[in-house]
This record gives C-alpha cells, structure tokens and sequence, in this order.
C-alpha cells in the first residue's frame, strides 16, 4: 500500500480514493472507501485500452465473470463504471492481507500443516467457481490472498464461462507462465482440470518457494518455460511426502487423469482442528493484524482538502444508493446514469431480491456461504458488541421501494415496485433471528424476481445490526432461477418504529432504504 501521488483523482466513480495498492499492464488499483466506509478495492483501466474497440466487452466480461462466482473464498463486485466512461473502474471487496507471492518471496515457504490447510481452501474454491461454470483460468500465488480466517482466490479477469464456445486464438498464451496447464501452455482451449493443474502448481510454490518448473531463482526464456510445462516431469523437491501423490496427479499432463477439485477436496480429509486460522503461520497473523489497523486509520480519516486544480467531475450516486456525492463542479455536464449487472436468472435476482447485495463482510463464522470477509468488516471498535438481538426488534417491518421501472430491460430488469416484510424473533450472535420476504414483478414478464432468506445474526453494536443470510430461495417457488447466497445486511435502529438499511453501490437499486414497524 503506498500513498496516493500527486495527480491522482481524489474520487473515482463516488467512491473516495485513500491509496494505491498496485498498478500493471492493464491499469492501477487503489484502495477506496465507500459513504458508509467500507474498503474497496478499485481497479481502474489504462485510457489507452479504453480506446481499443474490443476492450469495452473484454472488461464487461471480466466485470460479470466476477459477480457469477460468489463464495466465502472469492471477492464480490460492489460497482463499475457506466458505459463509455473514462477511466473505467471495476470496484470489489478488499481484503487487507498480503499474496501467497509476497508473503513466500518476505518469509519463505509455509509450513506443512498451513500448505494442508491451504490446499483444502483452495479446493473448496475451485468447486464454488466450477459451480459457477467458470474457468479462472490464471491461478497463481500473486493471486491468492492469506486472509486471517481464510485464503481468498482473486482477479478473474481472464477468465471465461464454460459454455462460451470461442478459443483462444492460435498460439496465444493466456495466464501467467510458471503456473499455466500444457493446454494452456498450446494454447488449446482450458476447462476446469487447468485450474486444478494451476492450483497444484501454485501449493508446491507454497511449500518449496518455488515452481514446479523453475528452479530457485531462474528466469527461464518463455519458450524454454512453455516447453517444460507440456513436456517436462514437474520438480517436487522439497513437497511435503503427504502431498507428493496428490500434487503428483493434479500435474499430470492429461487433462482427464487429473483429480476434479471435489475429488482433491476429499483426497485432502476434513479440516483439522481451527482450520487456516489455527494454522496461518503466527507472523502473518500479525501482518494481517497491521494491515487491518492501518486500514482502519484511513477509514476513519479525515478528508484533505483538495488542491487546485479542482478534482475532475464524477458521476453521482444513483438513487437510492446512499448519502449524496458532493456536487458536479458547475462546467460538468450531468454524467450518464450508471450501468447495473446483466439481469435474468440468478445474476437477475442476484441484483434485485435482496435490499442490498453485500453491503458487509464480517469475519469469522462457519466457513458456510456467505461467510465474512476481512475486508469487510465495520470498522472495528475496542468496546464489546452485544450478543444478542435486543427485543426492542421482534415484531414485523416492512418497506416498499420504488423499483427500476425505468430501466432498459437488457442490462438491468425493469421492475415494479420492490415490496420487502422482515420478521425478527429473539436470538443469540450466530443464531437465525429473522426472516426476509422480498417481491418485486418484472414489468415484462410479471415474474416475481424476489427472495425469501432466513437472517443470521452476526454482530449488533449499538442502534445498528449485521446480518446474514443463512438460507436463500425464490420468494416464487415455481421460478426457475437461483437466488444469490451469503446476502448481507446493516441495518440501524433509527426510531420507535423506524429501520434503516444502508444503500451503497449500483446493485442496490430500486430497493427500500427504511423499514417500518407493522400495526
């Protein structure tokens, strides 16, 4: 992480800019708060790509590729950029913790029981984005994050959905080498057995420091690197012997002969003890530990005032989505509205059954779906939470939101009025409090979009709950779609009689910002 440098936006999208996290070929990413504070990762596009006539789908894909796979182990889309804006931004969760490739590159190898341990993570993830009908196509350690409570697998930007029928064009390479399949490395089409060959690929990185083809230190020609992967045995000197067999077929050049990653989660056993937490070396716990208070330091800042020039223009908030951004500088014209995630199915109900997709990640949990994310948490607070919902609660809310009537049918779904009742009961942290009941009708079609979710209680601090959701089904139960897992909630007690939920980011669109106790 390292300060912002002069000339760098102070806002990008709505969302205030605190530092930078990295830059590459394909632009910078910078550590970003949203109105309530919560941290975002935001990753903007060089404006030279911007120009390139395929690049606007290429991004657009990677964008929808991200939000298909949700899971305690990927990172969500909070929001992008609208349509021809200039620089294109991607923003998603964040998670304060260091790559498997810094980490190993500052410390040196993991130890035996943590490369276990993240091994079984990993697979786990592999099967949520094989569920997903994704590839990911670009595994590697700069691409896995040692998160306190769990691994997290990140950035599928180049990754494809299974049933997209297009190759990759003769002789192309896509991923990173060192870490690529033979397919990959041939430029063949990669299925779901490159990703456990990348996987494997990455644990020996793990526990050796090293690639299966590459020596300690070696820099290799690419073709000499290629030509190893599709020809060469992998080097497994130095694996822990409980791994050899496992990491030995998950290499093996056939595609066919690798285990699945259901398969290589069950080689692997159950989990052992406190899990990744129990076995995370203690020197990451402390960096992770540092991370998240130098985190919660440029949360909680206050923001500088800004130098002349004035800060370029923005685009504002859309309705509904929270506190209002400060105002365009007078010469700027009214930016476009800002573009939401394909609708239809389970991306639709993704978008429109909940009152606010991902608002929060809390940490810890029960390693289900929807469990936290460091990067995510409220900004933590010496003083103990509550432990149980208060009963000032109970009782029936309800709320109507106004939909998105206007919207044009094809990226977003145009809807009625977007009609939500929660039901609260009392109970402990950890326990299922609540039940939510949303409907909204799709103008087209009349079809009801909405979800029914059981809501765990996860933390209470003050006037203000978070909340989970431990089950999730079509409000509809003859609809054909899936609704999104793990949905998460703040929601502040702000009268008598009064909820409200907070509303940030493009997916929140349409829904109810206040609850209502019901006579």
């Amino acid at each position: 992480m390292e300060p912002l440098r002069p000339g760098d936006p102070l806002d990008i999208g709505g969302y205030r800019l605190l530092a930078r996290l990295g830059e590459g070929g394909m632009g910078e990413v910078f550590l970003a708060r949203t109105a309530s504070g919560r941290a975002l990762a935001l990753k903007t596009v060089h404006r030279e790509l911007s120009r390139d006539p395929g690049f606007a789908d290429r991004f657009d894909r990677e964008i929808r590729t991200n939000d298909r796979v949700r899971s305690p182990w990927t990172v969500s889309v909070v929001d992008f950029s609208p349509a021809g804006s200039s620089p294109q931004w991607l923003a998603t969760e964040y998670v304060p913790a260091p790559s498997l490739a810094d980490w190993v590159r500052r410390e040196g190898p993991l130890p035996e029981p943590a490369v276990r341990i993240l091994a079984r993570e990993l697979a786990a993830a592999l099967v949520s984005v094989r569920a997903a009908g994704v590839v990911h196509r670009d595994i590697k350690p700069a691409n896995v994050l040692l998160g306190p409570e769990r691994p997290f697998l990140i950035d599928f930007g180049i990754a494809r959905a299974v049933r997209d029928p297009r190759r990759t064009r003769t002789g192309a390479v896509i991923g990173t080498p060192g870490y690529l399949s033979p397919e990959q490395a041939t430029g063949d089409t990669a299925g779901h057995p490159a990703d456990v060959f990348s996987l494997a690929a990455v644990l020996v990185h793990a526990a050796t420091g090293g690639g299966p083809f590459l020596a300690h230190g070696e820099e290799p020609s690419l073709p000499v690197l290629l030509y190893r992967i599709v020809h060469d045995e992998p080097r497994l000197d130095g694996v822990p012997p409980s791994l050899l067999p496992l990491l030995r077929d998950c290499l093996a050049k056939d595609p066919g002969l690798r285990p699945t990653a259901e398969e290589l989660g069950s080689r692997l056993g159950p989990a052992e003890g406190d899990g990744w937490a129990g076995a995370a070396p203690p020197a990451l716990v402390a960096d992770t530990g540092r991370r998240e208070a130098e985190l919660r330091v440029l949360l909680t800042a206050p923001r500088p005032p800004a130098a002349p020039p004035a800060p370029l223009p923005v685009p504002p908030e859309p309705a509904g989505s929270g506190p209002a951004m400060p105002p365009l500088p007078p010469a700027a014209s009214p930016a476009p509205a800002r573009r939401r995630l394909l609708l239809g199915g389970a991306a639709g109900s993704a978008a429109l059954a909940a009152l606010v997709l991902l608002l929060l990640r809390l940490a810890g949990g029960d390693g289900g779906d929807g469990d936290g994310k460091a990067a995510d948490r409220p900004t933590p607070s010496p003083s103990p939470a509550a432990s149980a919902l208060p009963a000032s609660w109970a009782g029936t809310w309800t709320g109507l939101g106004p939909g998105t009537p206007d919207a044009d049918g094809i990226t977003r779904a145009r809807t009625r009025d977007f009609a939500v009742t929660v039901t609260f009961q009392a109970g402990s942290v950890s326990e299922v409090t609540g039940r939510q009941v949303s409907s909204v009708r799709e103008v087209s079609s009349g079809r009801d979009l909405g979800c029914t979710e059981a809501l765990e209680l996860r933390q209470l601090r003050g006037a203000t709950v978070y909340l989970a959701a431990a089950t999730s089904r079509p409000t509809d139960r003859t609809a054909t779609f899936d609704c999104p897992k793990g949905n998460l909630y703040v929601v502040t007690m702000t009268g008598p009689d009064t909820l409200t939920v907070e509303l940030e980011g493009a997916q929140s669109a349409g829904a109810p910002s206040t609850l209502t106790r019901a006579r």
